[in-house]
């Protein structure tokens, strides 16, 4: 089992007691979310590997939803890739285990608000990584690979950002789903089957205001949109 460093073990306890708090107010998890995991966030924050945090079905959004935004600080759009568990995670589970584990992959679009400014890894997980709400493609079942999954970012109409290697900031998803269950299991939390991950911005995060509507293809995955109201 890793040992974490001092600033994640503190914001992931914070992070933890406030998710336990939820669920026993009723509130079901749907699984876990990576961020800060490209290679020049993880040097900005001085860590090693991604953060991570938590998604709850009560944040799930269907395609095409409409989201009020204008009371948020700093709204962001990430595209990415979820991957859905099909089996639990055991602890010390090697890269063929985890592959092993996931059902199929599906597009994701993240809604984030980016307030405080990102420089507190504590403060960052104690905040749920500044989590508001998450949209869920239909799942491609029995993959297991980003391989050859290309992106486009569509705002208003108008292409933003694209990527034709989804692995170029995020890395291999199978190593960021590992790297999600040694943080969860240094934590006395582990992924279980039906849980999804998803796995960090696949281009830098979109800024996003009221009144816009955003498209996201993550192709062969497929697409998503979101209205910013």
């Amino acid at each position: 089992m890793i040992e974490l460093d001092d600033r994640t073990a503190a914001g992931m306890r914070r992070q933890l007691a406030a998710r336990a708090e939820r669920l026993r107010a009723g509130e079901r998890p749907l699984g876990w979310k990576v961020g800060f995991g490209a290679p020049a966030a993880m040097a900005r924050l001085g860590t090693d590997r991604p953060l991570v945090g938590y998604l709850l079905e009560s944040n799930l959004l269907s395609d095409g939803s409409t989201v009020p935004v204008g009371g948020w600080a700093t709204p962001m759009l990430e595209p990415e890739v979820a991957v859905h568990l099909a089996h639990d995670v055991g602890p010390g589970a090697s890269g063929e285990a985890i592959r092993d584990a996931i059902g199929g992959l599906s597009a994701a679009i993240e809604l984030a608000d980016l307030d405080p400014p990102p420089t507190d890894v504590q403060e960052i997980l104690a905040g749920n990584i500044f989590h508001r709400h998450v949209l869920l493609g239909p799942v491609q079942e029995g993959r297991t690979s980003s391989e050859g999954v290309t992106a486009r970012v569509l705002r208003g109409g108008e292409r933003v950002a694209a990527t034709d290697d989804v692995a170029e900031l995020v890395g291999d998803i199978v190593e960021v789903v590992r790297l999600t269950a040694e943080v969860l299991e240094a934590c006395g939390e582990r992924l279980r089957a039906g849980e999804v991950v998803i796995t960090g911005s696949v281009v830098a995060a979109v800024p996003v205001a009221p009144g816009q509507r955003v498209d996201v293809d993550l192709a062969p995955l497929g697409g998503l949109s979101v209205r910013l109201a």
